[in-house]
């Protein structure tokens, strides 16, 4: 005897489990969520591929490491669904400071490149202004702030290369600090004596190509510092802002408490994504608990960094490019696993109490059975669910049980 609810859950759960393999990737801001292109929220759980900001300005290389196939299915095994890229304005711009070999089209070839690979494997790129400098001055680290006379070229370019790329985010500014709120949004000259461009101008340089994406903007304190990212928000016509955020062991926001006070009143607000997290004591304890309350509070993460360096010194995740993870490194991979085990058994993800208020965990209690039983599955509205490729999202449907039997 067989009694079927609407046909319909099908199709709703196969959306779920393949919303970045099937339609396309598109994501875009809906009030305090990251959505995709069917308004499901969707988080980005993923990894830093730091070098193409260091390489080519150093004169030795457009990045470090490999970027092709099997270097990005290595890292979609630890199930992230985003990877993030520093870059570094110079190379972009093709300024004389940068080696001929290492700037404009080569590096521009470079980085596109590697992001039509991304995406070809189900993945969404943030690309983040990462080292700069004024004037002629070699772009060999970041600043306080971008520079008036490169940061707004720097975003015109890259908005109008990317403007037709729905699966990408542009993280304005990976790290300001040492200025004040007003400085931030709106420029200022800073104590070395050159013109810092503000937030509002960068969002107003993409804005004026086009281009419609998400736009992440970095606090104060090294990007740790959110507590008046609400007050001191720049304009957006396409009201697409999101607010970026960074923690490590070693930040200036590194506890529970300073996660609550800064980072989740913003997340009330607008979608907040930790651009970088991580650690440098060659553990993971302090990702557990992060992960842990970002899981919680509906935060997307993003570890720093999928290099091959010193896992404190990095800090690194990987010890070799083929993806075999530090000591660091293997709470990140063994997290995002656990997600997708939870959604294939139907039990919360063992980092997020079972306390946690309706919404924050796993409520989608799903099984499916390979022979002549099928779903046999509880939903409720909104429900989160992570699918087998650590994506995060909720599906909007009523309660439904479906019982098949022989």
């Amino acid at each position: 005897m067989r009694r079927f609810a609407l046909g319909l859950i099908a199709l709703a759960l196969a959306g779920a489990a393949s919303s970045l393999a099937g339609g396309g990737l598109l994501g875009k801001v809906s009030g305090n969520r990251l959505v995709d292109g069917s308004g499901r929220t969707m988080r980005l759980l993923g990894v830093n591929r730091s070098s193409f900001e260091y390489a080519c300005a150093q004169g030795w290389g457009l990045n470090e490491g490999p970027t092709d196939a099997a270097a990005i299915n290595a890292m979609k095994a630890w199930k992230i669904d985003v990877v993030r890229i520093p870059l570094n304005e110079a190379c972009w711009l093709g300024l004389s400071t940068v080696k001929p070999p290492y700037r404009g089209k080569p590096y521009r070839d470079a980085v596109t490149g590697f992001v039509q690979r991304l995406h070809s494997a189900g993945l969404y790129v943030i690309l983040d202004l990462h080292w700069n400098a004024p004037g002629s001055q070699p772009a060999l680290g970041q600043q306080v702030m971008p520079d008036a006379d490169h940061s707004p070229a720097f975003w015109t370019s890259i908005a109008a290369t990317f403007r037709s790329d729905p699966a990408v985010l542009f993280d304005l500014y990976n790290e300001p600090h040492d200025v004040s709120w007003r400085c931030w949004r709106d420029g200022c000259t800073v104590p070395a004596g050159w013109r810092a461009a503000g937030m509002q101008a960068l969002v107003t340089a993409v804005r004026s190509t086009g281009a419609r994406q998400p736009i992440m903007l970095g606090g104060l304190g090294w990007s740790s510092d959110l507590s008046a990212w609400l007050t001191w928000e720049p304009r957006d016509s396409a009201h697409q802002l999101v607010a970026s955020f960074h923690t490590y062991n070693f930040s200036g926001c590194s506890s529970s408490s300073c996660w609550n006070a800064s980072a989740a009143p913003v997340a009330a607000k607008v979608p907040v994504v930790t651009g970088e997290f991580g650690e440098n004591d060659c553990a993971h304890g302090y990702a557990d608990s992060y992960m842990a309350w970002a899981d919680a509070h509906g935060l997307s993460y993003l570890g720093w960094a999928w290099n091959p360096w010193d896992c404190g010194g990095g800090p690194a995740l990987i010890s070799d490019w083929n993806g075999t993870p530090t000591a660091y490194g293997a709470g990140l991979r063994d997290h995002l696993a656990a997600l997708v085990a939870a959604h294939r058994t139907g039990a919360p993800a063992r980092s997020v109490p079972d306390h946690a208020p309706r919404g924050e965990r796993n409520p989608l209690q799903s099984r499916y059975a390979r022979n002549r039983h099928a779903w046999v599955t509880r939903l409720c509205r909104n429900c989160d669910f992570y699918n087998p490729n650590g994506f995060a999202g909720r599906v909007p449907v009523l309660t439904i049980t479906l019982f098949v039997s022989r």
